[in-house]
């Protein structure tokens, strides 16, 4: 495993191997090349930082030799609107590297933005409008919206740091008055959960308490990011095991 030099303040470098077990800060980035003597990364995949622990776990855990990953700060998300430039500035500081480029985002708030850039630059991105529906399926994540749209999801991403990106982002640690206006209208607090442990679910129900709404687990394991990945070329792992996220 080789990592890529460290390009600016923002990018946090880990290697494959390690960011699959090591979270990554909100306000950091990151780059990973998985390459090995195997051969040389030709792919490489765009992809939101809440995003990097699972999609390298899944690349370690396929020994996917063809994919390099570079990945924006998860806090983008408190303003989409930028989001759709930052992944064309991605795109085109990498083109002349890599054979293909892939993007593991949603849209994300962009309002099609983001999709329109994409077919302009000519990159395929995962299905779905947000990680939530990719980690869920998109039949089960519209199953569950059905079944009560008043549902506020967690990722494990999302419950690490729940009170950096929802009470701080959302400034509910400076106005715990807001609490009812940004979710009186959420019925239940559904979690995701990829590769779930005791700290995480002790995260989790914490969260619930500071929401007020009940707590339900779904586990999802790593295949909506395996699938989309397992298109381009390489055989996805029957049953991987689940990393460890600790």
């Amino acid at each position: 495993m080789t990592t890529i030099p460290h390009e600016a303040r923002e990018e946090a470098q880990f290697s494959a191997d390690r960011a699959a077990t090591v979270p990554t800060d909100p306000d950091a980035g990151l780059e990973a090349d998985s390459s090995s003597s195997l051969g040389e990364a030709d792919t490489l995949v765009i992809a939101c930082g809440a995003l990097a622990k699972e999609l390298l776990a899944a690349i370690r855990l396929n020994r996917w030799s063809h994919l390099a990953v570079t990945c924006l700060p998860a806090i983008l998300h408190n303003r989409p609107e930028r989001i759709t430039e930052a992944v064309r500035g991605k795109i085109r500081a990498n083109r002349s590297r890599y054979r293909r480029i892939l993007c593991l985002y949603g849209d994300c708030g962009t309002g099609g933005q983001l999709d329109e850039m994409l077919a302009e630059e000519g990159v395929e991105r995962i299905e779905g409008a947000h990680c939530y529906a990719f980690y869920a399926g998109l039949e089960t994540f519209e199953e569950m919206m059905e079944e009560e749209i008043g549902t506020f999801f967690l990722t494990d991403y999302l419950v690490r740091f729940f009170d950096r990106l929802v009470m701080e982002g959302l400034g509910l640690d400076r106005h715990p008055e807001l609490l009812r206006d940004y979710f009186g209208n959420y019925r239940r607090l559904v979690w995701l959960a990829q590769s779930p442990d005791p700290d995480l679910e002790r995260k989790a129900e914490a969260a619930s308490k500071r929401l007020g709404l009940p707590l339900e687990r779904r586990e999802t394991g790593l295949r909506g990011v395996e699938v989309f990945l397992a298109r381009q070329g390489e055989p996805v792992s029957p049953d991987p095991p689940v990393p460890d996220a600790r």
